[in-house]
């Protein structure tokens, strides 16, 4: 019929349009957002994602990873989007900056191997010693340094962002080259380019920030600068004088030598790229470092990196809402207002928030309570959604492997001064090989060690590690009563050391063969039913009731055990080297003179995470 055939026209017209192979994913999205772009129903991604063990409803807010979950089981390519670093400053900017754009400093970063000599550096630009008492002579936290240089007849100010040198706190380099604008590339003119200075240069680039190369240890005997500039050749970075465009200062920062250069190219460098800000307009930026101040409450340190910011702004910060208190910038004065590119410690927060977090101050307190309050409950469904993702993996990789006995757990409770260090162990966590012993952090925070981590510890049989930190008021009490175990690091390297070998202590040993000795056979005798070698010692020893394998012209012909040992018609326990015996098995009797019997046993030994 006529109507029959309209409908069937319609639903041609509607058919539903064809789902992608490829799809972008950059920012969080509601499940019904993400059933437009994979063309599927709404109750399709709720019900693979139950049957994932994660519960969402239509109006739910997806992050990332459980997205990429979703599409990727449709057979679709995922392509997350990076903002890169142009991006990111671009941001910082809007339209209605551009007509009130003013010359800012420079934020700089010093990158480099550990030893390379970066915090000496920044030690004797800041006439001061901060490396002094730090544990390990390692900056344990970021914080930002301001210093004046005279540049062409005028005053310029540089601000230093000072990140830690080893590499496992990578994710604090790598934020902190986010915020840079300029990277000081530490190299040692006696040790050349080492793991760390690659990845120093591979987050300067990815993040396309200028780098200036500082050739440092020039005064010592075995410097040898142009080995490192043929070095840095191979990373992409070729020197000035050899053709390239990358500045190259040879410098000593124990001496002092040429810094006053390495600073005038800093300004030249700086000059270049034109950097800019609004100063008249409330703040932007990101938080450096966070903490939780005994006396003071939640304390961060902000960089502004537009606008100007000030005592009694009202301010978000990632997902957490401050109302500026007090500012103090980094000689330790208070002040009112901070311009761009410069950082002050902020004192009004209503908690702790993550480093690298990027804060912004608005005009109205309600709207500013308003946006933090969302973007807290965007955080927490993000993180439970992350949880549930997790356990769910590792649910399905321990019911795999605890089925065969494989698989143990080492329980972790985590507290740190700042979040800074939280992050870099984590992130050092990470690394240890967990193919057999898995590492859970049940929970990872700044602050103190508290008598609520205690009692998780004490129901998870969870290990405290504490960083740079102290216990609350009755904590220490609370864990000699439970039993609990608390360790105390101020080094990161002893804690990973210890963690470790505690994962290597659950291992099962492993066992290996020992050898003893090797004993040739000379003569063969006639005993009882059956027959006894007559052997020679030739290295080592041979021990009754040891292993045995008997080689004859280089092949295996029996494996057994040694079951009598004699000398001189005597039974002995052991025979040693250039000394003749008596060998009998009770498993084997055919001997041949010039067989020689390979003597060993087992014995168990202990297991790295890198054994296998």
């Amino acid at each position: 019929s006529s109507r029959s055939t309209a409908r069937r026209d319609r639903r041609d017209r509607t058919t539903k349009p064809e789902r992608p192979t490829e799809v972008e994913l950059s920012n969080t999205l509601t499940v019904r957002e993400l059933a437009d772009i994979l063309c599927i129903p709404e109750t399709e991604i709720i019900k693979r994602l139950f049957l994932q063990g994660i519960a969402v409803n239509v109006t739910q807010t997806l992050d990332v990873p459980t997205a990429t979950l979703v599409a990727q089981e449709l057979g679709v390519d995922v392509k997350t989007l990076e903002e890169d670093s142009e991006a990111r400053k671009t941001e910082m900017l809007d339209e209605g900056d551009l007509e009130n754009l003013e010359r800012r400093p420079p934020v700089v970063t010093i990158m480099g191997h550990v030893d390379h000599g970066k915090t000496t550096l920044l030690d004797f630009i800041r006439k001061t010693k901060v490396a002094q008492g730090e544990a390990g002579g390692i900056t344990q936290h970021t914080g930002a340094y301001h210093v004046d240089v005279e540049h062409e007849g005028n005053v310029q100010q540089i601000v230093f962002l000072d990140t830690p040198g080893h590499e496992a706190f990578t994710a604090m380099r790598a934020r902190g080259a986010r915020v840079t604008d300029i990277a000081i590339l530490v190299v040692a003119a006696d040790d050349g380019v080492q793991p760390q200075t690659i990845e120093a240069i591979s987050h300067a680039k990815a993040a396309e920030v200028p780098i200036v190369v500082a050739v440092n240890k020039i005064d010592k005997e075995e410097s040898n600068p142009d080995r490192v500039k043929q070095e840095l050749m191979e990373y992409g970075l070729v020197p000035e004088e050899w053709g390239g465009d990358a500045v190259m200062v040879p410098v000593s920062a124990i001496a002092g030598t040429n810094v006053d250069t390495l600073l005038e190219m800093i300004c030249l460098v700086a000059e270049v790229e034109e950097l800019v800000a609004n100063p008249n307009r409330p703040a932007k930026g990101t938080v450096i470092e966070a903490h939780l101040d005994k006396a003071r409450g939640p304390v961060a340190t902000l960089l502004v990196q537009n606008g100007t910011l000030r005592v009694g702004d009202v301010l978000v910060a990632g997902s957490v809402f401050a109302k500026v208190r007090a500012m103090v910038d980094d000689l330790g004065d208070r002040v009112e207002e901070a311009k761009p590119s410069f950082s002050v410690e902020v004192l009004g927060m209503n908690e702790v928030p993550d480093a690298g977090d990027e804060f912004e101050v608005f005009t109205s307190e309600k709207e500013a309570r308003a946006e933090a309050s969302r973007r807290a409950d965007q955080k927490h469904q993000s993180r439970l959604q992350q949880t549930m993702g997790s356990r769910r993996v590792t649910l399905g990789s321990l019911s795999a492997r605890a089925s065969e006995g494989e698989l143990k757990e080492l329980n972790l409770i985590l507290k740190a001064d700042v979040q800074g260090s939280v992050e870099a162990i984590l992130g050092a966590l990470e690394q240890l090989p967990q193919d057999e012993v898995q590492l859970r952090v049940l929970l990872a925070a700044p602050g103190e060690v508290t008598e609520t981590d205690i009692d998780l510890a004490a129901a998870s049989d969870a290990v405290i590690l504490g960083f740079s930190t102290t216990f609350a008021s009755g904590a220490r009490q609370a864990a000699d009563r439970e039993g609990v175990d608390v360790r105390e690091y101020n080094v990161i390297y002893k804690l990973l050391d210890d963690i470790q070998g505690a994962m290597e202590g659950l291992l099962d040993p492993e066992l290996v063969e020992e050898e003893l000795g090797q004993v040739e056979v000379r003569a063969i005798f006639p005993s009882g039913r059956g027959f006894v070698a007559g052997c020679y010692v030739l290295s080592g020893q041979v021990v009754r009731n040891c292993k045995v394998r008997i080689l004859r012209g280089g092949e295996v012909v029996h494996e057994g055990i040694l079951d009598s040992l004699r000398r001189m018609r005597e039974d002995v326990k052991e025979v040693n080297f250039g000394y003749e015996c008596g060998i009998g098995l009770d498993s084997f009797n055919s001997w041949k003179e010039g067989d020689i019997i390979y003597a060993y046993r087992l014995a168990t030994k202990r297991r790295t995470l890198s054994s296998r």
